[in-house]
């Protein structure tokens, strides 16, 4: 399992950088696939910006399901995410040891991150999104202990 992880972070580290590099070229139940805890989601602040990297698995029965869903975003949840103020979301997926990772990347760029988190999770469309994306995916061991999607990653390293 630790060499899993290991790798999960290089390779996190190596698709944060080429994500630096492809922007810089361009110049009831409450349970978000983004982690609410500002905290516990260690985003990194920058003139107002926060990043944020996560990481999840993915079964590989649900590949082809998963990639379609985001081939055809819902209008209503990519509507959200804009206003509850992310931007520059990206997910990209990866094979290590036999097993499929998504690793996710958005920048926040509102004022109130906890906030804007419980409005997307109270959003009935958000909803209805997840219930046809969690199947889909492995949570990771810590992640899975706090009932979320996707864990949270370190920021090591960041250039504007």
């Amino acid at each position: 399992m630790n060499k899993v992880l290991l790798q999960i972070q290089r390779f996190a580290i190596i698709l944060i950088t080429c994500i630096i590099g492809f922007s810089a070229c361009k110049s009831g139940n409450k349970k978000p696939t983004l982690q609410q805890d500002t905290a516990s989601a260690k985003a990194v602040q920058h003139k107002s910006v926060q990043r944020f990297g996560m990481v999840t698995g993915l079964k590989p029965e649900k590949m082809a399901y998963y990639k379609q869903l985001h081939s055809h975003a819902w209008p209503g949840v990519l509507k959200k995410i804009t206003e509850c103020n992310i931007r520059n979301y990206s997910i990209y997926i990866q094979k290590i040891d036999g097993k499929y990772f998504l690793f996710s990347y958005f920048e926040y760029v509102g004022v109130d991150f906890n906030g804007d988190m419980a409005k997307m999770a109270a959003d009935t469309t958000t909803r209805r999104w997840w219930k046809e994306t969690d199947p889909t995916q492995i949570p990771l061991p810590e992640a899975a202990a706090h009932k979320q999607q996707w864990q949270a990653m370190d920021e090591v390293f960041h250039m504007n």
